[in-house]
């Protein structure tokens, strides 16, 4: 089969060098659908996925919708000031249109113009289970401008009593949902923080 590119992170003007506080990156799944933890993980959201969204979800998580499907995968250290968290996100944008416009042909070129991410945003159980406290402030802006979004409980890692309850937010966005959250998170940092 074809060969699949590793991206390799191009430098623009002005971008600063080599300090790292975090990531952020998108999973083809038309590309990685074969790996055993996609797999995993696009079965655990096919489980825990609400009747009302499961069509769709399988179909979003199927590798076969016109335009490639991706998870979303984001991390960084805690307490990062709010302007790197954009950054982060702005450099997955420049990124991916940088990956479209120098495609070698419009099969790498579609390959990297997600149409929808899905993000399995980290929560802590809130309001005696009935809420979700985001790990990470830009994941509710994310959920703010999804298509649709749902919550399933996450096993816990230690039989520790005093360890707090995660539950995770599985978030699926368009293209354009997307773009309009970081318009968003992009006001929210311009304006100070809430």
């Amino acid at each position: 089969g074809k060969k699949t590119k590793e991206s390799q992170t191009p430098k623009f003007p002005g971008q600063e060098e080599d300090n790292v506080f975090g990531y952020a990156s998108m999973v083809n799944l038309n590309q990685r659908g074969d790996v055993k933890c996609i797999q995993d993980l696009k079965k655990l959201c096919l489980k825990y996925c609400p009747a009302q969204y499961h069509t769709e979800m399988s179909t979003v998580l199927s590798g076969k919708t016109k335009r490639p499907a991706g998870f979303l995968f984001h991390e960084r250290m805690v307490n990062v000031p709010l302007e790197i968290t954009e950054v982060l996100h702005q450099q997955l944008l420049k990124d991916i249109d940088h990956a479209i416009e120098t495609a070698d042909d419009d099969d790498e070129r579609k390959s990297v113009d997600f149409g929808a991410f899905v993000r399995l945003a980290p929560c802590y159980a809130a309001g005696g289970g009935t809420g979700a406290i985001y790990k990470y402030f830009d994941d509710e802006i994310f959920a703010t401008n999804a298509e649709f979004t749902y919550v399933f409980d996450v096993p816990r890692m230690h039989e520790d009593e005093d360890e707090e309850k995660m539950i995770c937010t599985v978030i699926v966005m368009t293209k354009t949902g997307h773009r309009a959250a970081m318009k968003d998170l992009n006001k929210l940092i311009s304006q100070g923080g809430a």
